[in-house]
C-alpha cells in the first residue's frame, strides 16, 4: 500500500491529485455542495432535462410497469421490449437502418471499434478524440493511424500514402463535438474522404445530439451531411438528461456488433427506468419546447463566450456550448477554480492527462436554463479571478 500512498502524493504535489465532489439534490443550473449554493458551470445537462418532469415520470411508470433491473445481457434474456423500442425510435431520429442500445459512451466507442475492426483494417483517429476512442483503437486488433487535430488535408496525404499497400477495411473515427476544445469536426470533408477511400466514417456525437442541428440531430444534421456519416454514435446522459449510449447506422453493422461487441454482449443491459426516459428525451428534442430550450442554449453561450472574448482569453476556438479558458498550468487552474468555488461559480479545472501540459483550462459548459445575469457574473468573475492568479 505505500507505493499507492506515494503515488497519490506525488499526484499531490504536482497540484494533479483528483478528488470527489458531492452534489445534494437534483441537477441543475444552481446545485448545493459543501452546504453552499453554488452556480454549476461544468455539467453536460446542456438542455436541461435531466431532472425534466416528462422523464421523470417516464421512468417512475417503466419502473412500475418493468421493474427496476432488466435481468440479462441482451442476448440472453435481458432484451425487453422497452430496448427495441428505444432502438427503433434511434433509428428514426437518427435517419438509419437501425440502432443498438449500449451501456455507456465509453462502452459504445470501445465495443464498436473492437466489434468492426481486425487485424487487417486501418483506423485513422483524430488527434483529440475522446479517451474511449483512443481505448477503442487500442482494444482493436487494427493498426491505428493518428492525424492532427481537424486536419482534412493531413488526413488525406496519410490515407494517399496508405492506398498502395491497402488490406482490409478502413475507418475514420472522429468526434463531432470536441469535448475538451469545444470546436466542431470538419465532416464535409470527412465525408468525402470516406467516399473517395471506400472507408466507413463514424463520428462520436455525445456532445451535438440533441444541441446541434435544426431539430437537434447532431453535429451532421449542423453539417448538412447527416445521411453519409455511417456510423452514428451518441449518449443519453448529456443533453438528452439520461444514461447510456446508442449506435445508429445500416442492419449489416448493427448485426455484426451483436455478433462481436464484447462490450454488449457481456454486460447486463439498461434498466427500464433509463430506457424510458431517453425516449421521453428524443420525444421532447423533437417538440416546439426542445427547439426553445436548443435556442435558449445558443443564447446563452454567445452571451458567455462573447464576453470573456471581449476580455482576451484564448477559447482554443470553441463554436459550442462548452468554452474552454485556457490557464496554462495545473496550479494557476486549480486555483482559479477553487477561488471561483469559493465564490459561489462550479467550474471544473482539467489537467493533464486529459488534456497536454500547457494547455490546462477552466472547462465552461453552458445550460438552456441559465439566467443571463447568472452567465454575466459568472463571466467578471472568471475574468477577475485569473487576473488575480
Amino acid at each position: 500500500m505505500e507505493g499507492f500512498r506515494r503515488q497519490l502524493d506525488e499526484l499531490r504535489e504536482q497540484g494533479m491529485l483528483r478528488s470527489l465532489r458531492t452534489i445534494g439534490g437534483a441537477q441543475g443550473p444552481r446545485v448545493t455542495m459543501e452546504g453552499r449554493e453554488v452556480l454549476l458551470l461544468c455539467s453536460n445537462n446542456y438542455l436541461g432535462l435531466a431532472s425534466h418532469a416528462r422523464l421523470v415520470d417516464a421512468a417512475c411508470a417503466a419502473t412500475a410497469r418493468y421493474g427496476v433491473g432488466s435481468g440479462a445481457s441482451r442476448l440472453v434474456s435481458g432484451t425487453m421490449e422497452l430496448h427495441e423500442r428505444l432502438e427503433r425510435r434511434i433509428a428514426a431520429f437518427k435517419g438509419s437502418e437501425a440502432a443498438l442500445v449500449f451501456n455507456s459512451g465509453f462502452a459504445a466507442n470501445t465495443g464498436i471499434i473492437q466489434g468492426l475492426t481486425g487485424p487487417d483494417d486501418l483506423i485513422f483517429s483524430d488527434a483529440l478524440n475522446h479517451a474511449s476512442i483512443v481505448d477503442g483503437c487500442r482494444l482493436a486488433k487494427a493498426r491505428t493511424l493518428v492525424y492532427p487535430h481537424n486536419d482534412a488535408d493531413a488526413l488525406e496525404r496519410l490515407m494517399r500514402a496508405e492506398a498502395p499497400r491497402r488490406k482490409g477495411r478502413w475507418l475514420i473515427v472522429s468526434d463531432g463535438v470536441f469535448s475538451m476544445d469545444g470546436d466542431v469536426a470538419p465532416l464535409p470533408a470527412l465525408v468525402e474522404l470516406k467516399q473517395r477511400y471506400d472507408a466507413l466514417l463514424m463520428v462520436d456525437d455525445a456532445h451535438g445530439t440533441g444541441v446541434l442541428g435544426q431539430t437537434g440531430r447532431g453535429t451532421a444534421e449542423e453539417l448538412g451531411c447527416l445521411g453519409a456519416v455511417d456510423l452514428q454514435m451518441g449518449t443519453f446522459g448529456k443533453a438528452l438528461g439520461g444514461f447510456g449510449a446508442y449506435l445508429a447506422a445500416d442492419r449489416v453493422l448493427i448485426e455484426t456488433l451483436i455478433n462481436r461487441s464484447r462490450p454488449f454482449i457481456f454486460s447486463t443491459s439498461l434498466p427500464p427506468a433509463v430506457l424510458a426516459a431517453a425516449e421521453a428525451a428524443f420525444d421532447l428534442v423533437e417538440s416546439e419546447e426542445g427547439a426553445r430550450r436548443r435556442e435558449a442554449l445558443r443564447r446563452n453561450r454567445e452571451l458567455f463566450a462573447g464576453l470573456l472574448a471581449a476580455q482576451g482569453f484564448d477559447l482554443l476556438g470553441s463554436t459550442t456550448q462548452i468554452v474552454p479558458v485556457l490557464t496554462g498550468e495545473p496550479a494557476r487552474t486549480m486555483a482559479a477554480s477553487a477561488r471561483l468555488f469559493e465564490a459561489g461559480v462550479f467550474v471544473q479545472g482539467i489537467r493533464p492527462p486529459t488534456v497536454a501540459g500547457g494547455r490546462c483550462r477552466l472547462r465552461a459548459t453552458l445550460m438552456a436554463d441559465h439566467r443571463i445575469d447568472e452567465l454575466e457574473w459568472a463571466a467578471g468573475l472568471i475574468a477577475q479571478v485569473l487576473a488575480e492568479v
